[in-house]
C-alpha cells in the first residue's frame, strides 16, 4: 500500500434506522438502502483511492454500493447489504487488501454539540429550507452535532434515532466535517445528544 494512503473512517451500521434509511434514499446515487440494511462507510484520502477500495469491496461480497464521492480532500463510498455477514466481509477484504486493521482508522473528534430549545419561528423555516428530511416545527428542540472525520456523522445519526423518538432533518457526511440536525421535545433531544456521544466515544482508532 503507498505511504500516502490514509484510512481516515472505517464506520459500521448494524441496522439502519427508519428515517435515517429514508434520508439517506433521498440523496443517495448508487443502490437504495432500506430500513434493517448493515451498512459501512469507508473514508480515505487522497480521495482518488475510492475506486480502488470501492471495486475490492463490490468484488468480495454481495453488498451493494449506495455512494462513491470523491471530493476536495477526501474520498468516501458506502455499502450495504441486508446480511450484516456480506458488509463485515467486504469491509474486512478491503482491510486486508490495504495492509490494515480496523483500529488504523482514524478516532472521530467531537467538534460540536448544540442542544437548542424553543426554536423560533424565523429561524425554523431558515432552516427548513434546505432540510432533506423532517420539517423543523417552531417551539420545538434542535440537536445539531459536528464531527471529523465526516463519514462518522453516519453512526452518531443511526444511534441517536435508536435512543429516541427523533424527527432526522438533514445529514451531511461529506468534507471535512460531518454534521447532522435533528428535532423534536428536549428530554429527547438529550437522549439522542448523549445516544450519539456515546457511540463516537467507543469508537477505537488514532488520534
Amino acid at each position: 500500500m503507498a505511504d500516502e494512503f490514509q484510512l481516515r473512517a472505517y464506520c459500521y451500521l448494524d441496522r439502519m434506522q427508519p428515517q435515517y434509511a429514508a434520508f439517506v434514499g433521498t440523496i443517495t446515487q448508487g443502490d437504495l438502502p432500506v430500513e434493517g440494511m448493515a451498512s459501512l462507510y469507508v473514508e480515505m484520502a487522497p480521495g482518488n483511492w475510492v475506486f480502488r477500495v470501492v471495486d475490492i469491496a463490490v468484488k468480495a461480497t454481495e453488498a451493494k454500493p449506495g455512494a462513491q464521492i470523491v471530493e476536495r480532500e477526501f474520498g468516501m463510498f458506502e455499502i450495504h447489504s441486508l446480511s450484516q455477514e456480506d458488509v463485515i466481509q467486504a469491509g474486512l477484504m478491503v482491510l486486508d487488501q490495504l495492509g490494515l486493521a480496523v483500529t488504523d482508522r482514524k478516532k472521530p473528534e467531537i467538534a460540536s454539540v448544540q442542544v437548542i430549545t424553543n426554536v423560533n419561528p424565523y429561524q425554523a423555516q431558515l432552516l427548513n429550507r434546505f432540510s432533506r428530511g423532517m420539517m423543523l416545527v417552531p417551539g420545538q428542540t434542535m440537536l445539531v452535532m459536528e464531527c471529523a472525520p465526516a463519514a462518522y456523522i453516519n453512526l452518531a445519526v443511526n444511534e441517536a434515532e435508536k435512543a429516541a423518538p427523533v424527527n432526522l432533518m438533514h445529514v451531511s457526511s461529506v468534507g471535512r466535517f460531518g454534521r447532522m440536525w435533528m428535532s423534536g421535545s428536549e428530554a429527547d433531544m438529550i437522549a439522542a445528544r448523549d445516544a450519539a456521544k456515546n457511540a463516537l466515544n467507543d469508537i477505537e482508532g488514532q488520534p
